[in-house]
């Protein structure tokens, strides 16, 4: 079901599946990629939702909340505060994709306390963006989608993929998804990232084009205690690609903290 928040005067959407969290079950919040929104999460929350509390929200400008979008990270993670605690989430598992990578891990350096772990997929310390593709999306945003959604995904996945990802992609305003990437281009936690004291489980696909699997063994090697999960046959949205296997690397991580 779709819940709306009121948020500083907009109307925030999160995906939830249940009136009311249960407080025996851990929570689990999902925060998609740039110039997504939280259908991004359709093969988790479908799946998890029996075992866990599921909150997959729509970041501003995103999906089904009120825009403006935000150019910076930091700016995001005040959002998704203010959405956990408007939630009554205590203490959640959150998880992010790409930008929402970035999010988590900004997140956790800001107000770790506040979380009982992140997963960041298809992340990096850094996440520069080619700055043609960031030029493209003012001047020709349909050819920038076309290629982003060919390129995001394991050779293999692009015939079922594709077409769906970029259908997704072109729903949202081209100026949130330049501020998302443009977010993307000036985020660097990478002097910070080993102050991170929250469990980590770094997620990448095996043959992830747009955020390389060196990106997330930097993360494991920079976060005390974090783990790396290769996810197989997948590239950078490799929760739709293999969520099986990805859906069972966080199901293990999430039941493992206390």
């Amino acid at each position: 079901m779709i819940e709306i928040l009121e948020i500083e005067g907009r109307k925030i959407a999160c995906h939830v599946n249940r009136d009311g969290f249960n407080a025996v079950k851990k929570t689990l919040v999902f925060v998609h990629g740039s110039g997504g929104d939280h259908t991004a999460w359709v093969n988790q929350y479908g799946r998890l939702k029996d075992d866990f509390n599921i909150a997959a929200l729509d970041l501003p400008g995103h999906g089904r909340s009120e825009g403006p979008g935000e150019r910076e990270v930091g700016r995001y993670v005040e959002w998704v505060e203010k959405i956990i605690l408007k939630l009554g989430a205590p203490r959640p598992v959150l998880i992010g994709h790409s930008i929402g990578a970035a999010i988590s891990l900004a997140f956790a350096l800001k107000s770790g306390d506040r979380l009982s772990g992140i997963v960041p997929l298809g992340g990096g310390a850094t996440m520069p963006v080619n700055p043609a593709i960031l030029d493209g999306v003012k001047a020709d945003p349909v050819a920038v989608i076309a290629m982003v959604s060919k390129i995001a995904v394991a050779k293999a996945n692009r015939e079922r993929l594709t077409g769906a990802l970029t259908a997704s992609l072109s729903l949202v305003n081209p100026e949130t998804l330049y501020g998302d990437f443009l977010a993307c281009s000036r985020f660097d936690v990478t002097e910070t990232v080993s102050r991170i004291r929250v469990p980590a489980l770094i997620v990448c696909g095996d043959e992830d084009k747009m955020t390389p699997a060196a990106m997330s063994q930097y993360l494991k090697d920079q976060i005390p205690g974090a783990q790396l999960e290769m996810i197989s046959g997948a590239g950078h949205y490799l929760m739709q690609e293999n969520a099986e296997a990805f859906n069972g690397a966080l199901r293990r991580f999430a039941e493992s903290l206390h």
